[in-house]
């Protein structure tokens, strides 16, 4: 592929799943700069440092790295300011907002999406478990509303768009009108190594932040009835309610290294995803380590896990339901190399090749598309 690349993401103050597939991206392109809206090193990998990142007039806003959420209306703004001329190709990695920036006449747009803004299109969903007050409550549907219109709007000017999911194809396909192609998002599963069948321990993992919408609460209390040991990894703003909540079985170990990580993968008899992803990088990395996951059958479990072979899928997000799945779990066997080589097909290689050749080919059709000339009206937008 010739001609210079740039890169789009959100937001730079909080590592996931995200900035995990902005890395791949990043390795694939070495050279091209990081357009984003802000961008907190602290929060972030040391390895960020060395990047050309390039932050939005937010950068300067008082508090924005630690309540970024306060500031929902200047989003658009802030990414409908960068100019990004001279760039043959502009890659947007957006849950939300990257997807908004304007390229210049001939640049290829590929936005690679980890969800359509899931607040703006089911706000009633997402604020079910989030403490909104009842000002907030009543000021936010004309900004969703608007927000839900500047999405539709945006996601037309994109001319690729990724899905990260079959789930989040559908709800690009429902919500923009727009169709997607799914590539899955890599996944460090080289670095899982399953652990000898003598040497599985007792005990079941939950890998997550400790957020609201991720319903650790419902597997805490499934636990707390099965009376099974849980160990919890982790941080997030939920932590003390849900310690108050949890029983003698339940352990929370916080944020661990990687290593340790892989480590408790490895040795648990299974882990547990109580909430809908996008995709769920943490489901694979557990099948990786040859464990299988016990998963809420919506989002990006449908990709991930094979009911029966490579885990267990669960149909309702209620306690009921997850410990019906757990108790099922114990009455079946499962296959080690198979939930290995199943996990394989998500690996870190297969999205850089992936993505490469999605670009060229876009790329290639582009160029073999006769030129429309470019109104002077356009030209003087980027001159």
């Amino acid at each position: 592929m010739q001609g210079r690349v740039a890169l789009v993401h959100d937001y730079l103050n909080q590592y996931g799943g995200a900035e995990r597939v902005l890395e791949a991206l990043h390795e694939l392109f070495p050279e091209a700069p990081v357009f984003t809206s802000m961008y907190d090193p602290d929060g972030m990998p040391p390895a960020y440092r060395s990047w050309d990142i390039r932050s939005s007039f937010m950068q300067r806003l008082p508090g924005v790295h630690r309540h970024h959420q306060i500031y929902l209306p200047l989003y658009p703004l802030a990414f409908r300011r960068f100019r990004l001329e001279g760039y043959s190709v502009v890659v947007s990695s957006s849950s939300a907002f990257a997807k908004g920036v304007r390229t210049a006449p001939g640049t290829l747009h590929v936005c690679y999406c980890h969800s359509p803004m899931r607040f703006a299109w089911n706000f009633g969903q997402y604020a079910e478990r989030e403490q909104i007050g009842p000002l907030l409550r009543r000021l936010l549907p004309p900004v969703l509303a608007w927000l839900r219109r500047w999405d539709v709007a945006t996601a037309q000017r994109v001319d690729v768009i990724v899905a990260n999911s079959s789930a989040v194809a559908q709800r690009i396909r429902a919500w923009w009108g727009r169709e997607a192609t799914v590539i899955f998002p890599p996944v460090d599963v080289e670095r899982a190594r399953p652990a000898p069948p003598g040497e599985i321990g007792d005990y079941f993992l939950l890998v997550s932040r400790l957020v609201p919408y991720k319903r650790i609460d419902l597997a805490i209390a499934a636990f707390n009835a099965l009376r099974l040991p849980l160990k919890i990894v982790g941080e997030g703003r939920d932590r003390a309610a849900l310690m108050a909540q949890a029983g003698p079985t339940i352990e929370f170990l916080g944020q661990v290294p990687e290593d340790e990580k892989f480590r408790l993968y490895a040795h648990c008899r299974a882990a547990v995803f109580p909430a809908e992803d996008d995709f769920g990088i943490a489901q694979v990395e557990v099948q990786a380590a040859g464990r299988p996951a016990i998963a809420l059958a919506r989002g990006g479990a449908l990709d991930t896990v094979v009911d029966g072979v490579t885990g267990v899928l669960f149909p309702e997000q209620t306690v009921e339901s997850l410990i019906e799945a757990v108790r099922r779990f114990e009455r079946l066997h499962f296959s080690t190399d198979e939930i290995v080589r199943r996990a394989r097909r998500f690996g870190r290689a297969r999205f850089k090749v992936e993505m490469q050749e999605l670009i060229d080919r876009a790329l290639a059709a582009r160029s073999a598309l006769p030129r429309a000339p470019v109104s002077e009206e356009v030209q003087s937008v980027w001159s």
